[in-house]
C-alpha cells in the first residue's frame, strides 16, 4: 500500500489520513485475486 497508494504524499488533516487509507484499503480488497496468487507461491508454505 506505500508503494502504490499511501508513499510521497502530504496530509492536511488526520481525517484526510484515514480517507485515504480507506481508499487504498478498498483498492487493495477489489485484488483479492492478486493477493491469493501471492499466497500460493511455493515458500509461503515452508516453515
Amino acid at each position: 500500500m506505500r508503494d502504490n497508494w499511501l508513499s510521497n504524499r502530504i496530509f492536511e488533516s488526520y481525517d484526510e489520513i484515514v480517507n485515504h487509507c480507506c481508499d487504498a484499503w478498498n483498492i487493495l480488497i477489489g485484488q483479492l485475486a492478486h493477493i491469493r496468487s501471492i499466497g500460493m507461491h511455493k515458500w509461503t508454505h515452508e516453515c
